[in-house]
């Protein structure tokens, strides 16, 4: 049996090393607290926006010239009690305060309170109509992202040729042409004379529908879309002149790939952003095509409402498209560094 030398340790013995104090666990990465404190701001944020903006709403009913109670007995004379009962029963006797407090309460829960006009709750008049607007938006998005962004792409691609000049002729034109005027226009053209698509209501069952929505759809895009084509065109000159993109180019990359890769994924995000706040936007601008088309939507509810001052109606109407045009902003807002990572790496210094 060998000694160890002398001066040197004995060697460790075999086994499982002596459990020693436990370990901290690593701390959670900066960046992500970074953006879990981004998210926790801005829907902060988004909160107190719709906070204020409900209070907005509701104070616009008081802000309207003569008593409330007027606009409910129009038409009628009734009596000092027949007066204070409906004071009583809309809660109009008691402080501003408590009734949109009250307010409050019943827009948390989807109760926005009883329509004058049509007798039926607030929410199952709105709702009835939701789907045909819905559906309107949905099929004008759709022309928006693929004319517009295609668009803007071909305008960048052949910047200074017959075909850019054309669609930016096109583009300029479409920005300033009213939606009414586009809406009687494609009545008259592709309606009553070629027969194309049916001109007036909303049709019934699926495929009916969409030949129904058709004209509608075409003439709420048309200003959006040429929006959407100059963000599109510009985002891609921009992208263009970058030196990555040059440098690619000249080590014989194709340019197809180049394009793909480098130029249209970094000028997603203010086309996105952009196409995104049009959209959210767009069901206040569905007021005029719906009425022009003779739709029944949620637009021309919200033009029926304020014809009759059927204010509960406005008052959901408007704050249902405030909170939509909040909450896609917020999304957007937190999406915008899964699009494009520049911003989430550059967020502090801009």
């Amino acid at each position: 049996m060998t000694e160890a030398p002398a001066g040197t340790a004995p060697p460790a013995p075999a086994g499982p090393a002596p459990a020693g104090p436990a370990q901290a666990a690593p701390a959670p990465a900066p960046a992500v607290l970074a953006r879990a404190g981004r998210v926790l701001r801005r829907l902060a944020a988004m909160a107190a926006t719709l906070l204020v903006t409900s209070f907005l709403v509701f104070s616009s009913l008081y802000l309207a010239p003569g008593d409330p109670v007027s606009f409910l007995v129009r038409g009628r004379s009734p009596g000092p009690e027949q007066l204070a009962e409906l004071r009583h029963q809309y809660g109009f006797d008691q402080p501003f305060l408590l009734r949109y407090w009250h307010w409050l309460e019943g827009v948390v829960q989807g109760d926005f309170g009883r329509s004058h006009l049509f007798h039926q709750d607030v929410s199952a008049v709105i709702w009835s109509r939701l789907p045909s607007s819905l559906l309107l938006v949905t099929t004008a998005a759709l022309i928006i992202a693929v004319v517009g962004v295609g668009a803007g792409i071909v305008g960048a691609l052949r910047r200074g040729t017959r075909t850019d000049r054309t669609l930016m002729l096109l583009v300029t034109i479409g920005a300033a042409a009213p939606a009414f005027v586009v809406a009687l226009l494609l009545r008259s053209l592709l309606g009553v004379r070629l027969g194309w698509f049916p001109t007036i209501g909303n049709g019934s069952g699926v495929l009916d529908r969409l030949h129904h929505v058709v004209l509608p759809a075409i003439a709420l895009a048309v200003t959006f879309t040429a929006l959407v084509t100059r963000v599109t065109r510009s985002a891609m000159l921009d992208e263009l002149r970058r030196e990555h993109v040059e440098v690619a180019l000249s080590r014989g990359t194709p340019r197809r790939t180049v394009i793909r890769r480098h130029v249209l994924r970094n000028a997603l995000g203010p086309i996105v952003t952009v196409s995104a706040l049009l959209v959210s936007g767009m069901l206040v601008s569905t007021a005029i095509v719906e009425t022009a088309f003779g739709m029944s939507g949620v637009g021309s509810l919200l033009v029926q409402s304020v014809d009759q001052l059927d204010f509960q109606v406005v008052q959901a109407i408007v704050l249902l498209v405030v909170a939509a045009f909040v909450v896609v902003n917020a999304l957007v807002d937190l999406l915008q560094p899964l699009i494009d990572p520049r911003t989430a790496a550059g967020g502090s210094t801009r």
